[in-house]
């Protein structure tokens, strides 16, 4: 930047410019690159949104505000098909107990499936459902010395110094 031109790097185009995109219930912020704006969803990351850039034919370093409506819908159909355009191993949820199926949940129902499975396990008792039951640690991690949540362990200083004020005040009435 030289000192003479200091809005030399703002372009003066900004009415192309489109400040939300919207893709399913999920506002993306269109002042950002493709790649950046889409790992804003909830269930798309870096990985996902770059083949979807890539599937689309866009550059994952543009402004995803400054994209063609007919870009935009592309992006948009490939969010929505994105477990038939990959591997199976990609999806985030394969084998769903019910049908079968390999889905790529995005948005609102990553949530609500993810806690839909959750409860199942619980239902059923299994390792993983009680686990979740008890609130200790699911995948296998150490809990012998982390995550303590029950008490304190150690020296409660405060504690101590409350009972040794109370003691001086009962003393002196």
């Amino acid at each position: 930047m030289s000192a003479e031109d200091p809005d030399a790097d703002v372009p003066e185009d900004d009415e192309d410019l489109q400040y939300f995109v919207r893709i399913g219930q999920t506002d993306l912020d269109g002042t950002k690159s493709v790649e950046r704006s889409l790992t804003d969803m909830n269930g798309i990351g870096h990985r996902a949104a770059r083949i979807i850039a890539q599937k689309a034919g866009v550059d994952r370093r543009e402004t995803f505000g400054r994209l063609d409506e007919e870009q935009i819908d592309e992006i948009v159909e490939l969010v929505e098909g994105f477990a038939d355009e990959v591997p199976e191993w990609l999806a985030n949820h394969r084998n769903d107990f019910f049908s079968g199926e390999t889905t790529h949940e995005i948005g609102n129902e990553l949530d609500l499936t993810r806690r839909q499975d959750i409860n199942r396990m619980k239902m059923i008792d299994s390792y993983k459902g009680v686990r979740h039951k008890r609130g200790q640690k699911v995948r296998g991690q150490r809990t012998k010395s982390t995550g303590r949540t029950e008490g304190t362990i150690g020296v409660n200083v405060e504690a101590i110094k409350e009972e040794q004020a109370e003691e001086a005040a009962a003393e002196e009435e």
